[in-house]
């Protein structure tokens, strides 16, 4: 007789084939809805297309029980550009990052516009999956992100409309925004501030009651976190801590780009009355996002690097680090943060 982990497992396996059968009928292409496990970990089987779930042993103490967990899945995305005249087109790989599957085109999106590679949403024409085409009438892409995880959705294509300027030597991820280029910090502000967009003047304003409780709204909307413990997320708050937007990914660039990428395409950039929220450490990186995005205020759950405070200084960025429910440090901006009194 089964026992009642086995019955689970097949009442989860018949459940994928039947979604499996209705993304055909849907769409009319096959997709792979569950990925081969490694065997030393035991069988994996897909819940999301976020998700995993594989069997564990359990240790408390001395003794163990078999249970299932889920995993955060972590697959390769990688990003191409069309580009050029209408009856001259070229295309490049300029960029593969490990990746949470979901919100793909919103990544591609938000990487080329914070890299200064687009800087208008009209210099898109089309973003597909590599072999499949995404036009009116055909499934949007968040519908499409939705299925499950198959390996042409793997390669995103982000055609440009004919003519739109390419910078060919930002098509790469920059070199001067990795922390371990060797790069000076004087350098890479120098860069920065050659490709990023004008600035407005910084007006806006926060309590700092509300920030106190942004931390967490920001984890209890962060569904694949509850049940992974393996996801950075990053939100949007307004001045009155409303969450507007949350993405989530294994790697906080990619959240953050998710986040910025939806809000491009939306036409609702640059975000010069938002927060951006970090569920972990502010890098170089992720202020050079906010900068490019026009965020005035980033808010992080963990430390910024010295860089990070450099370009919020550089650039005039409110930064707050180390946010608790009932602390936070000021590295810039200070005059736009207030209900606190200074002692």
């Amino acid at each position: 007789m089964k026992d009642q982990r086995t019955r689970r497992r097949d009442d989860q396996q018949r459940a994928a084939s039947k979604q499996e059968s209705g993304s055909k009928e849907r769409t009319g292409r096959n997709t792979s809805p569950i990925m081969k496990a490694p065997s030393t970990i035991g069988p994996l089987h897909a819940t999301g297309s976020s998700m995993l779930q594989t069997a564990v042993e359990k240790v408390t103490g001395q003794t163990s029980h078999k249970v299932e967990d889920s995993l955060a899945i972590e697959e390769p995305l990688e990003i191409q550009l069309t580009y050029g005249t209408a009856i001259a087109r070229q295309t490049r790989s300029i960029s593969v990052t490990m990746r949470t599957p979901g919100n793909d085109f919103d990544l591609a999106a938000g990487f080329l516009m914070t890299e200064g590679v687009i800087q208008d949403t009209n210099d898109v024409q089309q973003i597909t999956y590599a072999g499949d085409s995404f036009n009116e009438g055909a499934e949007s892409p968040h519908s499409m992100d939705a299925l499950m995880v198959g390996s042409r959705q793997n390669t995103v294509r982000v055609d440009l409309a004919a003519n739109v300027a390419v910078n060919v030597g930002s098509l790469q991820r920059n070199f001067y925004t990795t922390s371990s280029c060797g790069i000076c910090g004087k350098a890479s502000l120098l860069a920065l501030r050659t490709v990023c967009p004008p600035r407005a003047a910084n007006h806006f304003r926060m309590d700092a009651q509300l920030l106190y409780r942004l931390p967490e709204r920001l984890r209890a909307s962060q569904g694949v976190f509850d049940r992974t413990g393996g996801l950075h997320g990053a939100g949007l708050f307004d001045s009155e801590g409303n969450l507007l937007a949350l993405r989530e990914d294994v790697g906080r660039h990619n959240a953050v780009d998710k986040l910025i990428g939806s809000e491009f395409l939306a036409d609702r950039t640059p975000l010069r009355n938002r927060l951006l929220l970090l569920s972990g450490r502010a890098s170089f990186e992720l202020l050079q996002k906010a900068l490019m995005g026009g965020l005035p205020m980033v808010a992080a759950v963990g430390a910024p690097s010295s860089l990070a405070v450099q370009i919020a200084k550089e650039f005039d960025i409110t930064l707050v680090g180390f946010l608790r429910e009932d602390r936070f440090n000021i590295y810039h901006g200070h005059e736009r943060i207030a209900g606190y009194t200074s002692i």
